[in-house]
C-alpha cells in the first residue's frame, strides 16, 4: 500500500480537495420535505445555497455527482452508548466491572468512526455506563480533529437512587461500582447535577425506574419533587434533563418532573401518552435494543413468534403514535452494534411509522428536541452535515443502511 492511498484512506478527502461544493443528487430531502431535482451549494463547513438546480450556480465549485441517491441532512442518533458494545459479546456487568476505562475508550474511537460512516453525524450519547467521564473525553477528541466521529452530546455518568442501579447480585457486604453516580435528596442531588455540567455535561440524564433493590420487576425510583429539583437545577445552567423509563409510573413522574424525554417507555398506557402529549415530552422508544436483547436471550426472530415483550411494545409505540406524542430516533445503540444505528429507524416503520416521518424524527425533530439549531435541517447557514444513500428512502427506509456519501462540518468522510 502506498503511503497517499494509506492517507486517503484514513483521513478525511477534503484535506486534499477544494472546500467548495455542488452537490448534485436525484434529491434532496431537506429535513421536512422531500424534493426532486434540487442541489446543494457547500462552502466551508456551511450550507451556502439549496434548490433547483436552475437557481443554484455552480460558478467555483466542484461539482460532486450523486446521481441515484437522496440527500439528506445528516442523521441524529437521540440514543447512543459509545462506551458500550453488544451484550452478546461481552455482559453490561462485565463491561463495567471487569473492562479497564482504557480498554472501552478505545473501543469507543472504533465505534465513533463507524457510527459516523454510517451517515450518523450527531449522536446524544446518555451515559458512560461506569466510565466515569470518558465521553467529555471523547467528544473533545472528535472536535479536535484528533479521531473521526460524529457530535456528540453527552451526560457523562447519569443519575441514580441509591441502591437502584447496576451492577448487583453480590454480598451485600460489598460496595460494588455503579454503572451511574448515585445521589439522593436536596443538598445531593444539586451537588451531583452541578458536579456533572462542571466536569462538561450537555445534558442531565436521570433514571426515574429500575429494577431496583432485590426485586426484578422496574419499581419508580425518585419522587417528582426529587425530578423538579434536578430539572430545576439543569435548566438554570441552559440544560435538559431526560429520564430512562419504562414503567407507566416511572414515565408519569418523569413527565410532571420537566424531563424533556422519555427513553424506552415500554409499559405506557394511553393515558401517560395522553400526558406526555399534554406537556411536549417527547419519546425515544429505543424499539432496537428491545429487538437485540431479546434475540440474545434466545429469540429466533423469523423463525419463532415474538416474545410477549415485544408484542408489547408494537402495541405501546402505535399507542404514542396515536396520541401525537412526539418521538425521537433513538435505538440504544451500544446494546446492539455501533454503525447499524438505521435498524431503529426500520424497525421504526416495521412498527407502524411511516418513513418520511421516520425520515423527520432522524433529523429535523431531533434537532428541534435536543436544541441543535444549526443542524437538522438542509437550509442555507445550517452546518455542511449530509448524507447521500442509495434509492428513496422515503419509499423504502432500509435505503437509509445504504450510505454513499457523508459530510461533516464540508469535510468529506466517505465519498
Amino acid at each position: 500500500m502506498n503511503k497517499l492511498y494509506f492517507l486517503l484512506l484514513y483521513f478525511p478527502t477534503t484535506l486534499f480537495a477544494q472546500s467548495t461544493y455542488l452537490l448534485r443528487p436525484d434529491r434532496v430531502f431537506d429535513g421536512e420535505t422531500m424534493h426532486e431535482g434540487w442541489v446543494v451549494r457547500v462552502k466551508d463547513d456551511k450550507i451556502e445555497a439549496a434548490g433547483p438546480a436552475s437557481s443554484v450556480p455552480a460558478t467555483g465549485a466542484e461539482v460532486v455527482d450523486l446521481k441515484g441517491t437522496t440527500l439528506t441532512p445528516g442523521l441524529i442518533e437521540g440514543h447512543s452508548h459509545l462506551l458500550l458494545h453488544p451484550y452478546n459479546e461481552t455482559t453490561w456487568d462485565d463491561q463495567v466491572l471487569k473492562e479497564a476505562r482504557s480498554l472501552r475508550v478505545a473501543r469507543a474511537t472504533v465505534h465513533a468512526q463507524k457510527t459516523l460512516l454510517a451517515g450518523f453525524t450527531t449522536v446524544r450519547d446518555l451515559g458512560t455506563e461506569g466510565a466515569d467521564y470518558d465521553d467529555v473525553g471523547l467528544k473533545q477528541a472528535i472536535n479536535k480533529g484528533i479521531i473521526p466521529g460524529p457530535r456528540m452530546i453527552v451526560v457523562t455518568r447519569a443519575l441514580i437512587a441509591t441502591g437502584s442501579y447496576g451492577p448487583k447480585g453480590f454480598s451485600p457486604d460489598i460496595d460494588v461500582p455503579q454503572g451511574a453516580e448515585e445521589a439522593d435528596g436536596h443538598d445531593a442531588l444539586i451537588q451531583a447535577v452541578r458536579r456533572q455540567i462542571g466536569k462538561g455535561a450537555d445534558a442531565i440524564k436521570i433514571y426515574a425506574d429500575y429494577r431496583w433493590g432485590l426485586m426484578a420487576e422496574a419499581r419508580p425510583t425518585y419522587t417528582i419533587d426529587e425530578i423538579k429539583l434536578i430539572v430545576e437545577v439543569a435548566k438554570s445552567s441552559g440544560r435538559a434533563v431526560v429520564a430512562h423509563a419504562g414503567t407507566a409510573e416511572g414515565m408519569r413522574r418523569a413527565i410532571l418532573g420537566g424531563c424533556e424525554t422519555i427513553e424506552h417507555g415500554d409499559a405506557g398506557t394511553p393515558e401517560i401518552f395522553a400526558l406526555m402529549k399534554q406537556h411536549g415530552t417527547a419519546l425515544c422508544p429505543t424499539l432496537a435494543a428491545g429487538d437485540a436483547t431479546s434475540q440474545y436471550r434466545g429469540w429466533k426472530k423469523g423463525q419463532e413468534p415474538e416474545p410477549e415483550r415485544i408484542k408489547q411494545k408494537r402495541i405501546t409505540f402505535k399507542q404514542s403514535l396515536d396520541a401525537g406524542v412526539t418521538v425521537c430516533a433513538g435505538g440504544d445503540v451500544g446494546v446492539f452494534s455501533h454503525g447499524d444505528n438505521a435498524r431503529e429507524l426500520v424497525m421504526m416503520v416495521e412498527y407502524g411509522m411511516k418513513p418520511i416521518d421516520v425520515l423527520r424524527s432522524a433529523t429535523s425533530i431531533n434537532a428541534d428536541v435536543f436544541h441543535l439549531a444549526d443542524r437538522g435541517r438542509i437550509r442555507p447557514g445550517l452546518l455542511a452535515d449530509l448524507v447521500a444513500v442509495e434509492g428513496d428512502p422515503s419509499k423504502t427506509i432500509t435505503d437509509l443502511q445504504r450510505v454513499r456519501t457523508v459530510l461533516k462540518g464540508g469535510i468529506f468522510y466517505k465519498r
